[in-house]
């Protein structure tokens, strides 16, 4: 069976032929100078090394066109930064070449002829490749999301710039050709109205911004160097090299300077606002954070958190911190960041004693428990601070302290923003306090305990297997009920299909995703689909019947044991943790795959990816969810990767029950007892 050639093969092909065409005529210039000596007729035709140098020229054009392809198309400094390395290669090279030039003038050396031939051919090799690399760099930036009819000038103005690398057998040239005037002419023009597609400017952040500044300065100033390099030539240049004679090369030299000069001016207009656009883009991503602050688990505590951050974040402030009311205590809680406890009271000394106080009236609540303070301070390195109450249904909670090093450390805008962030944040703890009480409530609980006894009934109790391999699972739910989901399936004398799933989210919604879950796996798995297979239709499936914000991870294993074969596939969940008793070690299969829901379309196929392997004897495969890699201690520390696999190569000898009671037990005495933040699950599987 024939290997299919890939594009780095065409890449490295293109490159090696261009390569020998480059030596070829090289050799043909320095033969050429020795007939010329020699007064003896080579009897070549003049065409065949204009026709070596638009062969070089289209294989240099292939050889980037495939190696552009490796790059990703939204990474624009990595396209930048490949432009800016093959220039500063061949400008080095060039400026090298004149070094060596001058320390040898006045020499015999100087005025060989054989050498000029050679080192011309060096430079006009490195330019060629510097120019098309570009070329095919500034066509991915202006086709950017790219409109039909941008596509359809591109297409002519990129055909015509083919078309003229073969402009040179005509032997016109530009100062004695109206026809080469005129074809150079529309093609500059083409490519000046081709140079005001900018939109990847846009995608650039601040940061990037002067990145891009800085590289396509240079490409500029590389243009420009080559340019008079081979267009200005000095007066003891050869008469054949001093014409402007090919329209190639000059043609994309215009282009390549008019996108040059564009992309730096749209930049630069473009830098003021940059940091604008990304502020108000972090303000509404906090904004959102608090908004979703329910639907993603987060608690009360977080809730104050983020309110917190976000709102130092928004006015730029040096510090802040929140005083939070608890029922049946006398002393407020104190949330702080980036300010000590002692600082913290002498700032509040500071604000009591301060007589230079205005309060804001809050737009959003005529009420007066809403309004805000700002103070002015002395005596202390703060010099201004701003005092927001948190309401909760007319009753107040807390109030959050923003201090600021400025005297002047607030504004109107400033201020608006932090009501809105306090209102969001208030009517997050609301619902989260409604919920608490929600749960609270006695019958809610014997519900919850019915809907855990129907979920634990949905996981699988016996687990099929043959004697080839053991397998032993794990879970255990962080509240009533969890959205973590396993099972097994034999689809054969020999062969069997693993499942283990996480429901994005937590609690009776989880759930619920779960058991279409098991549904649509128990429906799948019979028809003995590949790995892909079944994840595109179950992705399908799930389209049609899971909540718009709600997703699962997934790995599917199909394991042959008459093949001794994996056959597995990943969408979004953890990666598998395999031990190889031929390698005496543990590792993580970390492949790629998009999780189920994420993306509801037929382009689904495309993200998730089949993988193959053969198993040995004492091999060990655990399946996890992320509760237990993410668990963590009291410290914030997590369970993570790394102990995972140290557990797994210290315990590899023991049967599946014990590997999987080993990884639990050392889980638990990690998290000292910790109650669960997520729910914990694993499956085992020790090949005999």
């Amino acid at each position: 069976m024939k290997g299919k050639l890939t594009p780095r093969f065409y890449m490295r092909f293109s490159f090696a032929i261009a390569l020998l065409l480059w030596l070829a005529l090289t050799l043909l210039d320095v033969l050429q100078v020795l007939a010329s000596r020699s007064q003896v007729d080579l009897g070549l035709s003049p065409l065949v090394p204009l026709l070596l140098i638009d062969l070089f020229f289209l294989f240099v054009g292939f050889h980037f066109r495939f190696r552009i392809k490796k790059i990703e198309s939204g990474n624009f400094i990595d396209f930048l930064w490949q432009v800016f390395a093959i220039g500063l290669l061949a400008t080095l090279i060039s400026l090298a070449i004149g070094l060596f030039k001058e320390s040898i003038d006045g020499s015999a050396l100087a005025n060989n002829p054989f050498l000029d031939a050679v080192l011309y051919s060096i430079r006009f090799g490195l330019i060629s490749i510097f120019l098309i690399s570009t070329f095919t760099v500034w066509k991915k930036l202006i086709l950017y999301q790219k409109s039909k009819r941008l596509l359809i000038w591109w297409n002519i103005f990129e055909g015509t710039i083919l078309l003229s690398i073969f402009y040179n057998f005509t032997g016109q040239v530009f100062q004695e050709s109206a026809v080469f005037q005129v074809l150079f002419g529309a093609m500059a023009l083409m490519g000046l109205i081709l140079s005001a597609n900018l939109k990847w400017v846009a995608y650039l952040n601040f940061k990037q911004k002067w990145k891009s500044i800085l590289l396509i300065l240079l490409v500029a100033i590389y243009l420009g160097y080559f340019f008079t390099s081979i267009y200005v030539p000095g007066a003891d240049t050869p008469d054949m090299l001093a014409p402007i004679d090919n329209l190639f090369i000059l043609s994309l030299f215009v282009f390549l300077l008019f996108y040059s000069i564009f992309s730096l001016l749209v930049i630069v207009f473009n830098l003021p606002t940059s940091s604008v656009f990304e502020k108000k883009m972090e303000e509404a991503i906090n904004f959102q954070r608090l908004s979703q602050s329910i639907q993603q688990g987060e608690n009360e505590n977080q809730i104050f958190d983020i309110l917190l951050a976000s709102s130092m974040s928004a006015v730029y402030a040096d510090a802040g911190w929140l005083e939070i009311e608890r029922r049946g205590s006398d002393e407020p809680e104190i949330r702080r960041k980036n300010i000590s406890p002692t600082n913290r009271l002498e700032v509040l000394s500071q604000i009591s004693l301060s007589k230079q106080k205005t309060v804001l009236k809050n737009p959003l609540s005529k009420a007066s428990i809403h309004d805000q303070t700002l103070v002015v301070l002395k005596k202390t390195n703060f010099k201004s601070a701003l005092i927001v109450p948190l309401a909760i249904q007319e009753e107040i909670v807390g109030k959050m302290y923003l201090v600021n090093e400025l005297s002047d450390g607030f504004n109107k805008e400033m201020i608006n923003i932090i009501n809105t962030f306090a209102s969001q944040a208030s009517i997050s703890i609301e619902n989260f306090r409604l919920l608490g009480e929600a749960l609270e409530n006695e019958r809610y609980k014997k519900e919850l305990n019915i809907a855990k006894k129907v979920q634990r009934a949905l996981l699988p109790t016996q687990l099929d297997h043959d004697d080839a391999f053991q397998i032993h699972a794990f879970t255990q739910a962080a509240a009533e009920v969890g959205g973590d989901y396993y099972d097994t399936f034999r689809l054969g004398e020999h062969k069997f299909a693993v499942v283990i799933g996480d429901v994005s989210g937590k609690g009776t919604s989880a759930a619920f995703h779960m058991s279409q879950m098991k549904g649509i796996f128990q429906s799948l798995v019979q028809l003995d689909l590949s790995a892909t297979e079944f994840l595109v239709k179950a992705n399908k499936a799930l389209s049609a019947c899971l909540e718009k914000t709600s997703f699962i991870t997934l790995t599917y294993f199909v394991i042959d044991t008459k093949k001794k074969s994996l056959e597995f596939s990943r969408a979004g969940h953890c990666p598998t943790l395999y031990y190889s008793s031929k390698n005496g070690k543990a590792e993580f299969l970390e492949n790629k795959g998009l999780g189920l829901g994420i993306l509801r379309n037929d382009n689904f196929k495309h993200y998730v990816f089949k993988n193959e392997m053969a198993f040995q004897k004492d091999d060990v495969l655990v399946l996890y969810t992320d509760g237990i890699s993410e668990a963590a201690n009291h410290d914030g520390e997590e369970f993570g990767y790394d102990r995972m696999e140290r557990i797994l190569n210290e315990n590899a000898k023991y049967d599946a029950v014990s590997i999987q009671k080993m990884m639990i037990q050392k889980l638990y005495e990690f998290c000292e007892n910790k109650d669960l933040d997520d729910d914990y699950t694993m499956v085992v599987i020790k090949f005999k």
